[in-house]
């Protein structure tokens, strides 16, 4: 079940300036009943400031109204009292100061460990640029003595998924080491078995 934002806010509000019910404000709120009767016996959430859910949107008056007359009656949550959830947009995305210099050693790291990423996919997953990537790859880079190959979701420049997601893309279609190992030792044995 939905619940309203702060919802510990939202019960001290409802607490303090309506007459519902322990079970009413808890099942709206998301809490426990027991919590609901902490905050107004004054052993939760002293210092909180309750936050109105009518003026946030999240409910009517008209409906704590109704649910004050029938004790049995529970409040709903408006549709529109949750926000849409944030979706991320195609694009470049910004990377904070402090994680700019992490770039190249992320970047070192893929090319090391994932050869099979093209410079656009490492441009993407790590949000840098193509002479970027040659200047760590050719050790032209102005930091090459101090790069260390780091990974670059434990530099959160990236999410494993992302990063999953790219290697199998960049392996889709083509043959693996080992496969290409087995197909040369069967043209071998082939050659060995036509020479006898």
């Amino acid at each position: 079940m939905r619940s309203p934002l702060m919802p510990k806010a939202t019960a001290v509000w409802l607490v303090e300036n309506t007459s519902l019910t322990f079970d009413q404000i808890a099942e709206f709120c998301g809490l426990h009943p027991l919590e609901v009767q902490a905050i107004a016996d004054g052993e939760v959430a002293t210092q909180m400031l309750g936050l109105d859910p009518v003026a946030n949107g999240q409910t009517t008056m008209a409906e704590i109204e109704r649910c004050q007359t029938d004790p049995d009656a529970r409040l709903k949550l408006l549709e529109t009292a949750i926000p849409p959830q944030y979706h991320r947009h195609k694009g470049p995305r910004y990377t904070p100061v402090a994680k700019r210099q992490d770039k190249p050693d992320a970047i070192l790291y893929l090319l090391r460990n994932h050869p099979e990423l093209s410079d656009a996919q490492i441009c993407k997953l790590v949000g840098t640029t193509k002479p970027t990537i040659n200047a760590v790859r050719d050790r032209t880079h102005w930091n090459s003595p101090n790069l260390k190959a780091r990974h670059p979701v434990g530099l959160e420049l990236c999410t494993l998924e992302e990063l999953d997601q790219a290697v199998t893309k960049a392996t889709r279609g083509k043959k693996s080491l080992a496969d290409i190992e087995a197909e040369i030792a069967a043209r071998e044995a082939q050659e060995e078995g036509a020479e006898a």
